[in-house]
């Protein structure tokens, strides 16, 4: 048992030493391990934020091109990408649009990182979804989210809990008609 409970306080470490990029400190007792001790974002992608110029430009220009409200395109900005032109989900989404290689592809995005492309297609893939789903837009954000194929089975936003909450986080941060 004690060989057991070392190799799992090994692990634990070296699972702490990934995160920290260093040893943790030594756990002070045998019932507490060495957990991080300063607040460490896990999920940040390792790029600042785009400026807020620079991101109000790009979403100003999309939104004329194609018709759909800069408070839309921000809002979905910022709910994927915390406005990160680096970010990149589990599933492979990319950008500061969260792109899927397939919706690069489709859009003729060459590089979904490039910040311009990337808010280009996202705004192209909205107008196409709110289009789609005539102006419904927690229907166009839940196929952005969750796939059409899933809206479509479903013909409601579906019940996952990610997407439910997606179209609500996005939804409450558009200015009231």
């Amino acid at each position: 048992m004690a060989t057991a409970l070392s190799q799992q306080r090994a692990s634990v470490i070296k699972q702490v030493s990934a995160v920290m990029g260093r040893a943790p400190v030594p756990a002070a007792s045998f019932f507490t391990a060495p957990w991080v001790e300063s607040p460490v974002a896990l999920n940040l992608p390792p790029c600042d934020p785009l400026p807020g110029s620079r991101l109000d430009e790009l979403i100003e220009t999309s939104s004329k091109q194609e018709g759909v409200k800069p408070d839309l395109i921000r809002a979905v900005i910022e709910e994927e990408s915390g406005g990160r032109p680096c970010a990149v989900s589990s599933k492979g989404a990319q950008g500061l649009m969260q792109l899927m290689p397939a919706t690069s592809d489709q859009f003729g995005v060459k590089d979904p990182f490039d910040p311009k492309q990337n808010v280009d297609a996202g705004t192209k893939l909205l107008k196409q979804l709110l289009a789609k789903y005539n102006g419904d837009i927690s229907l166009a954000l839940s196929a952005y989210n969750a796939g059409e194929d899933r809206v479509d089975r479903d013909g409601k936003v579906p019940a996952i809990p990610e997407t439910m909450n997606y179209v609500t986080d996005i939804v409450s941060k558009l200015p009231k008609k």
